[in-house]
């Protein structure tokens, strides 16, 4: 007890001296980043390739370390090689220099013009850079670009890292680098000068240097020759003496009748400025040695004519306006407005105000006095007189968006049979310029969800494109489609079937707009017909020439002389104006009671043939083959039956949702196949009518021959004979079929009620286009506007012939199907479409261009057209060509007499001279030293001077190691870098 209560002993607090600080820290990171990298020893790969560093592939990849709280990125760019093989080699590899060290001496790729600044100053094909993680850090104190540098020196001594590591400090802007590399017994220190003035002593070579020498500080005399690389870069800015061809296009004229109605099927094409804003003329020394030339204060020998090596860029300008991308851009901008027709415009001008005045008893006479329709001479005039009043009603003739010129072309343009006398037909129309059907340019609508090319719905796309862009905009657009909707109207009310539409049922494949325009013509096309069958009915009973049930499986084609105006009648009622006691009527009021009443007669008779064999036959339209009836024997025949009804894709899918809602249950399932069934109830019921006394396996022979087995079998007397049963289907209780033929009458097509109503599907289309806002007509058409514009780029593209763009004329394609095949896509998906349609049209804006500047139309000579072609192609593609034959080839004396062209105009006022055509100025040129006379005048300074010096010398000592050290300089009006490679002996020094 008495030791618990001694005070404890004293405790020594302890200093761990082995605690790593922060800068220990940080060189174990980049340790270890350098490790995961396998980035440890030496590994050579194959020498360099001439041009490598921007025909080959380069790769990165980054991560992140931290100095303290400070965060750094470590990313390692690399060129993507095969290594060499270094099975037998591992003796020699002890005594290698680096492979960075080997690239700085490498003359391959000297200035590449595309490349890391890194790679372009140094050569180097792989390297790693350490730079503050966000944009606006930087290391500004020498400070801590010391510390910087010696975690460096320290983490690639650790693990023996041969790949050079630089440190980015200050601002970034300014890409200024310090680094270090490391080899066996080696070390290259890379150093930077950056300065925004030009020292007057290094504007030339021979400054350089003496820079270059003092900074290698070689013992040794004489000193080894230093190589040179320079390259002088001059740049054509100035294109006065090439007017740039392209003119927006004369809308004047389109209305003035000098071009023509026409043209407003045709979208414009090109760029409104200069796509191509630079030339830069790059002359390059690739090899001198120290004593073959002279480059100082007082004289050069650095004549860019005589460069043995001239390549050229050319800078394209920054979003250039293109007519064609502004177009579909506008029209596209129309999709995110919200207003209605009726807000644009002012009041609706749908209402029916004309009635304004009628008396109430000329309602009543309507009903009781039944009067022809009138049809009027179908004209331009007719078609927008009743807009035009009600418009008036509201504003002022001069407040009209369109005026009657530009209205009067369109609507001729979009519907040209009201120009002329000929009977209308709702065919389509092509014209010259339209590719052919059987073409893969024509079927892209497929690909789109758009609309044939000659087709009237794609034909209106294009005028509200240009209405919205040449004539009143948003204003111009809704007045035009409210003049089309009014003459929809016209065309249903009076029978005039819709030019630029295919006959037949909605293409399910074009847009929902052209879907629903071929949904009123068949409408149009069926009213027209029963009314033209109510006006021959009188005269001759019926002919039943209807050209049969073509959908039918196992039937004949009818005789050659069908009428489809007869089939019409057999199948759809009569106008509402034309109501009569005529037999030939559809019993349209027919009730579900009376339905019922007649189904519960007709079920009594079922099980009597011979009942219904009393039944006088209606309705036939041809007798089929020699099929006879199995229990009366009686021929069988075809019946006139009614067309199921054409259907838009929205009504497809709302059917589809209704018979979805039904349910699973055995009430729903019934009721569903009840209302699938109705074509085929009226089928029923007209066959019934045709042939009295039939039975089920009768109306299956015809309707559906292989639910029908026919087999042999041998009788009472022994005889072979066919014995025919309905497939095991048909036999299933309670199967639709079964049930349908129970229910139907012997009613003929006639006299049932129509499957079709074209009166009530007309009204439903014509106002589901009158409540069309502008907005949801351009989300309509837009796949016609760029279907149209990927046309209008392929026509330009082959008159170019650039493969480059072919490329992305399919990319574009295929981009686009994918995306205007849903039902909305979304906005940002549109925009790039029509970005990439943009950029198309200004790479061929360019090529045109270069092709006006370098005058490849007017070469005399083949072959020099063919080098000029083919130059102009490689500087669409290629971000720096070589010029055969430098300043005396053809491209060469062309670029040349540019630069001459140029300067005269900026240094004289003698601009006729700079408007001499190309090959009068290269005669006045002369010879290539009768040029050189003209040195001073013929280019401007260069806007950038670029040497590089090499040379391999023992460093620090004259015993030391020979390593290679090199210095590159770049001087421009405002920018002076020197970026240096300085070698040494770390072991015998």
């Amino acid at each position: 007890m008495a030791a618990d209560s001694e005070p404890e002993s004293e405790v020594f607090e302890i200093t761990d001296f082995t605690t790593a600080s922060e800068w220990e820290r940080f060189i174990s990171k980049v340790e270890e980043v350098l490790n995961d990298w396998k980035l440890i020893g030496n590994s050579l790969g194959k020498p360099l390739e001439k041009g490598i560093f921007t025909s080959g592939t380069w790769e990165e990849k980054s991560d992140e370390i931290s100095f303290a709280d400070f965060k750094f990125s470590v990313t390692h760019h690399y060129l993507v090689q095969e290594f060499t093989d270094k099975e037998g080699k591992d003796e020699l590899l002890e005594d290698v220099i680096p492979q960075s060290m080997q690239d700085l001496l490498c003359m391959n790729n000297d200035f590449p013009p595309r490349a890391h600044c890194l790679v372009r100053w140094y050569g180097l094909r792989e390297f790693l850079v350490i730079a503050p993680a966000a944009h606006s850090d930087a290391v500004l104190s020498e400070s801590k670009c010391n510390l910087l540098l010696s975690s460096v020196s320290i983490a690639l001594g650790n693990t023996g890292c041969q790949v050079p590591l630089f440190v980015q400090i200050h601002h970034k802007w300014r890409r200024m680098y310090v680094g270090e590399c490391q080899g066996p017994g080696v070390r290259t220190d890379f150093e930077m000068v950056h300065l925004r003035k030009v020292p007057n002593q290094y504007t030339h070579l021979s400054g350089l240097l003496d820079i270059f020498k003092s900074k290698i500080g070689c013992p040794l005399t004489p000193l080894p020759p230093v190589s040179i690389a320079i390259r002088f870069t001059y740049v054509l800015q100035d294109w006065q003496q090439y007017f740039w061809p392209q003119q927006p296009p004369d809308i004047d004229a389109l209305v003035g009748g000098e071009v023509g109605g026409l043209e407003f099927g045709k979208l414009p094409f090109g760029a409104c400025e200069d796509p191509i804003s630079e030339l830069h003329l790059a002359t390059t020394w690739p090899h001198l040695t120290e004593g073959i030339i002279v480059d100082n204060d007082v004289y050069s020998d650095l004549d860019p004519l005589q460069a043995p090596h001239w390549s050229v860029r050319v800078r394209k300008a920054d979003n250039p306006q293109c007519l064609l991308g502004d177009f579909v851009t506008e029209f596209f901008k129309i999709c995110r407005r919200k207003e209605s027709t009726d807000e644009i415009l002012g009041r609706s001008t749908f209402e029916e105000e004309g009635r304004e005045v009628a008396d109430i008893s000329h309602a009543l006479s309507k009903l009781t006095e039944p009067a022809p329709v009138p049809i009027h001479k179908l004209s331009v005039s007719n078609m927008v007189h009743t807009a035009k009043k009600k418009i008036r009603k509201h504003r002022g003739v001069e407040e009209s968006p369109l005026n009657n010129d530009v209205l009067n072309t369109i609507l001729l343009f979009l519907f040209p049979d009201a120009a002329s006398e000929r009977p209308l037909d709702g065919t389509t129309t092509s014209t010259d310029n339209n590719p052919a059907s059987e073409s893969e340019d024509y079927n892209l609508y497929n690909q789109f969800k758009s609309a044939p090319s000659d087709s009237l719905t794609y034909k209106l796309a294009l005028c509200l494109c240009m209405i919205n862009f040449y004539h009143g905009g948003l204003k111009g657009v809704a007045h035009l489609w409210q003049e089309f909707v009014l003459e929809m109207r016209f065309r249903w009310e009076n029978n005039f079937l819709i030019p630029g539409l295919a006959s037949g049922p909605p293409d399910l494949r074009c847009c929902l707009l052209h879907q629903k325009l071929q949904m009123l013509n068949c409408c149009i096309e069926r009213k027209k017909a029963r009314d033209e069958g109510k006006k021959t009915s009188t005269s001759d009973n019926v002919t039943n020439t209807y050209s049969g049930d073509a959908g039918k499986t196992g039937d004949q084609l009818g005789p050659d002389n069908l009428k489809d105006t007869d089939k019409e009648k057999g199948e759809v009622g009569k106008s509402w104006d034309s109501w009569s006691d005529s037999e030939e009527e559809f019993f349209e009021c027919l009730s579900d009671t009376e339905e019922l009443k007649g189904n519960g007669q007709e079920s009594g008779k079922k099980g009597g043939p011979k009942e219904t064999a009393n039944l006088k036959p209606e309705g036939r339209l041809y007798q089929h083959g020699n099929l006879m009836l199995l229990h009366n024997g009686e021929p069988l025949y075809i019946p006139i039956t009614q067309e199921p009804a054409p259907m838009t894709e929205d009504l497809l899918e709302e059917q589809s949702e209704v018979l979805a809602k039904l349910g699973t249950s055995a009430e729903g399932a019934h009721l569903r196949a009840r209302m699938q069934s109705a074509c085929l109830l009226s089928d029923m019921e007209s066959f019934k009518a045709a042939n009295p006394g039939c039975c089920l396996e009768d109306f299956v022979r015809w309707y559906s021959p292989r639910d029908y087995i026919e087999e042999e079998v041998i009788d009472e007397k022994g005889n072979m004979v066919l014995k025919g049963e309905l497939s095991a289907r048909m036999k299933i209780p309670s199967n639709m079929w079964v049930e349908a033929w129970e229910t139907a009458k012997p009613i003929p097509a006639r006299r049932q009620r129509r499957l079709f109503d074209d009166t009530r599907e007309a009204e439903k289309v014509l106002h589901y286009l009158a409540i069309q806002k502008p907005a949801d007509l351009a989300r309509h058409l837009l796949p016609c506007v760029v279907h149209a514009a990927v046309l209008k780029v392929k026509e330009e593209e082959t008159l170019e012939n650039i493969s480059s763009v072919k490329k992305i004329i399919k990319q574009i394609i295929s981009h686009s199907s994918k995306v205007l095949h849903f039902p909305s896509p979304e906005d940002k998906k549109l925009e790039e479409i029509i970005h990439q349609i943009t950029n198309v049209e200004a790479l061929i804006a360019r090529a045109r261009s270069l092709k006006a500047k370098f005058g490849t139309e007017k070469c005399e000579q083949e072959e020099e057209k063919e080098d000029l072609e083919r130059f102009v192609s490689c500087l669409l593609e290629q971000p720096e060509v070589l010029v055969t034959g430098a300043g005396r080839g053809h491209a060469g004396r062309i670029i040349h007499k540019l630069f001459v062209n140029a300067q005269r105009l900026t240094e004289s006022s003698d601009e006729a001279a700079a408007m001499a055509p190309p090959e009068e100025e290269l005669k006045r040129l002369g010879s290539p030293e009768e040029r050189r006379q003209n040195l001073v005048s013929d280019f401007p300074p260069p806007a950038g001077r670029e040497f590089i010096l090499r040379t391999t010398v023992p460093r620090p000592a004259p015993y030391s190691k020979a390593l290679p050290q090199r210095m590159y300089s770049v001087l421009t009006k405002e920018d002076f870098r020197l970026a240096g490679a300085f070698s040494s002996d770390t072991s015998f020094f």
